[in-house]
């Protein structure tokens, strides 16, 4: 038993020993026939199957359409990139413009209703007789003081905000500042000149809350 087990292992191992014989020779074999192909021809160099090549420029045309692709998203992305760069700058500055407006035109309201409290000071100094203003009559002497005091006190707040007062007389009519009520012919005046006052107007920061109302001449 042990007999037959033995000749069994010697010919496998012998079996062994043939096929790692012949694929050595064939492995020498194939070496030599490269080694003569390259030395029959050195300078050709060995071409890729069909298949391969095939594949090869496909894959190259793809990857090719893929770059095509990407920049032309990629531009496409950098443009919508400098429109929204842009965009967010003009709003930027928008913004900033109503913010300073804001701040500086926010008592426009309040100081158009300020002006008919300044009209009615105005009216009232000029409607006391200035010859009665004595000591012989300190009671009205003392009302037009105070008067003339809280007009003027009233003018410097206007003044301090930018609020100014515009009284166009002999000047030359601008219609940006001033709103004609009447023409007249002025001795003395060239046409178009300011010769009367009704209502002196009144800007804020440069910006005509009230036009002046006057008379021109013609």
């Amino acid at each position: 038993m042990a007999l037959v087990k033995a000749r069994g292992l010697f010919r496998v191992s012998q079996l062994v020993t043939d096929t790692i014989t012949l694929n050595a020779r064939s492995i020498t074999l194939g070496s030599l026939r490269h080694t003569a192909a390259e030395q029959t021809n050195p300078n050709t160099d060995a071409q890729p199957p069909p298949q391969i090549d095939s594949k090869f420029k496909e894959e190259v045309d793809k990857l090719n359409k893929e770059v095509t692709s990407l920049n032309e998203k990629n531009t496409e992305l950098l443009d919508k990139y400098k429109r929204s760069l842009a965009d967010g700058e003009n709003l930027r500055n928008r913004l900033t413009k109503q913010i300073s407006d804001a701040k500086i035109f926010g008592i426009q309201g309040f100081c158009k209703d300020l002006l008919d409290v300044a009209d009615v000071l105005s009216k009232a100094t000029e409607s006391v007789p200035k010859e009665e203003i004595t000591d012989q009559n300190p009671h009205l002497k003392s009302l037009y003081e105070g008067l003339m005091m809280t007009e003027a006190q009233l003018q410097n707040v206007f003044k301090r905000h930018g609020l100014e007062p515009v009284d166009p007389l002999n000047e030359k009519f601008d219609p940006n500042f001033h709103e004609a009520l009447f023409q007249q012919e002025v001795e003395g005046k060239s046409p178009g000149s300011v010769v009367v006052v009704s209502k002196i107007g009144y800007k804020l920061h440069d910006r005509v809350i009230r036009p002046a109302l006057v008379g021109v001449s013609k």
